[in-house]
């Protein structure tokens, strides 16, 4: 039976980079320079957070699921102050990081989108001339 339709990505922020931008995290920072590199090298920062997180989470999870288990088999003992008192609290709280981390690996990819956009050339109107600065002006007198 394939569940891998059913499955989530074991690296999720990987994921989200190359469905947004058709590039791999990794290969985004060899394709830069400058600010765009800058901005390539915090998607992917983001990215491998978001992994981490993530992997933090799905561990957690199968640590309560696999407890549960065991509960319910009769094969562990129950701890009479709740089977999932601890497990559950860090799963909640590793739950908002993984959907913070979404949030900011989202942030990251619309201004690195936004930054190596191509951008329409701007041509100067014909008879426009350059205005000096304020500054430049005190400087001339």
């Amino acid at each position: 039976m394939n569940t891998s339709a059913t499955q989530p990505s074991a690296a999720p922020g990987s994921q989200m980079v190359r469905q947004a931008l058709s590039k791999a995290p990794s290969e985004l920072r060899f394709l830069h320079e400058g600010t765009e590199l800058v901005l390539a090298v915090l998607v992917g920062r983001a990215a491998r957070h978001l992994d981490d997180v993530h992997r933090q989470f799905t561990d957690a999870a199968e640590r309560a699921a696999t407890t549960l288990t065991r509960a319910v088999a009769g094969t562990t003992s129950i701890n009479s102050l709740g089977v999932l008192q601890h497990s559950a609290t860090q799963i909640d709280i590793l739950a908002a990081r993984r959907a913070d981390a979404v949030d900011r690996l989202g942030e990251a990819i619309n201004a690195y989108r936004q930054v190596t956009a191509d951008k329409p050339t701007a041509t100067p109107h014909p008879h426009a001339t350059p205005v000096p600065s304020t500054a430049a002006r005190r400087t001339r007198r």
